[in-house]
């Protein structure tokens, strides 16, 4: 794939209202994930190995945070004198909220007017997955397709929100289901496609110029009919944020080491925002099995199947099992937790009693004491 032919475009915001919880005071690309990383290292990772020298992540409220992360791009090699990492807030617009995808692509209309490539891909931030964009786009040009979806066959998540799609023995896609629920056995969308730049103007100035909104059935439905759209199987490993308890399950499948090796490919690597820091330390009475700890951490306890982020503290004769614990938090000494998702800087004082259950866990806000 040539940097120069593609770009890519990141919604940072898109289904927040799956995760409120975590979505409350950041957007859903720098929800934390796996004991360092934010859901958006991984599209934008993914882009950054397969060629791409130039994305534009499209924000709206609250995302401070996503700054913060993202910094000038240089984790990725995106900090240029020349294209680059571009961060899109909803400028041009009377509110900080939009009406949906094809709003936030118009309002960013100059943007891709001015650029150059041919191609773009477009993504949500809201799948954990590792993929070769290049494979896909290879299949886009060689079967001169209007437009590339990117989906999985298999169990949809269990959402109203889904997009399954029925797709042929040559990979044209013949017809689109939106807000359906869980099913099995189908083609369902991860938020991933690839178009064609000029197309994409169109296909929005037209929904636009209509009162249409909605990405899936304003703009992809309506086409199906009439233009070229294929479909590309992505095969791999991937772990849509559909719920709270799907983002519980995306951490805790970190714990299969086949699960690691395929996210984490050395040879596709995901990259992150770089904070130095001090190893690991063990206590002397601490016990640790089955957990993927970050550096800084300081453990005194006992830790079983958890994620632990940068800088968590478990004191003396501390219990935490089966929790997501991210970073700086501080857990007291003789405290019990049981699955339990706990934000940043959280505070749990000693001899505190905190247990979930594997499909209902405890969620405790970001600088929340206990």
């Amino acid at each position: 794939m040539l940097g120069n032919s593609v770009m890519g475009i990141l919604f940072a915001y898109v289904h927040e209202e799956r995760v409120r919880d975590l979505t409350e005071l950041r957007v859903m690309a720098s929800v934390p994930y796996g004991g360092r990383y934010r859901l958006v290292d991984f599209p934008l990772s993914n882009m950054v190995n397969s060629g791409l020298n130039k994305v534009g992540i499209i924000t709206e409220a609250n995302y401070q945070s996503l700054m913060d992360h993202l910094g000038s791009g240089k984790a990725w090699d995106l900090s240029r004198k020349r294209e680059g990492l571009y961060l899109l807030p909803p400028f041009g617009k009377s509110t900080s909220r939009t009406d949906g995808k094809i709003e936030s692509l118009d309002s960013i209309r100059r943007f891709l007017k001015n650029s150059l490539e041919e191609y773009v891909i477009l993504s949500d931030c809201d799948t954990v997955c590792n993929i070769d964009y290049r494979e896909a786009l290879d299949q886009h040009v060689r079967t001169k397709a209007d437009i590339t979806i990117i989906y999985r066959h298999g169990t949809s998540p269990d959402v109203d929100r889904n997009s399954i799609y029925m797709v042929d023995p040559e990979n044209r896609i013949r017809e689109l289901l939106v807000h359906r629920g869980s099913e099995h056995g189908v083609n369902y969308g991860i938020g991933m496609c690839i178009i064609g730049r000029e197309m994409l103007l169109q296909l929005v100035e037209g929904c636009m110029s209509r009162n249409e909104y909605d990405f899936d059935k304003d703009l992809i439905q309506r086409v199906i009919p009439e233009l070229k759209v294929m479909g590309f199987e992505f095969k791999g490993m991937a772990y849509p944020i559909s719920s709270f308890e799907a983002y519980f399950d995306a951490n805790m499948a970190l714990m299969d080491p086949k699960v690691r090796a395929e996210l984490f490919n050395p040879n596709r690597p995901i990259y992150t925002k770089v904070r130095d820091d001090m190893p690991a330390k063990y206590g002397l009475n601490s016990a640790v099995t089955n957990s993927l700890v970050a550096d800084g951490c300081v453990i005194d306890g006992e830790v079983e199947n958890c994620v632990l982020f940068r800088g968590v503290k478990i004191g003396k004769g501390a219990k935490v099992r089966n929790c997501v614990i991210m970073q700086d938090t501080v857990i007291g000494d003789n405290s019990r937790l049981d699955y339990v998702v706990a934000d940043k800087n959280v505070e749990i004082e000693a001899n505190r009693t905190l247990m979930g259950y594997q499909t209902y866990p405890v969620y405790i806000a970001k600088e929340s004491k206990v």
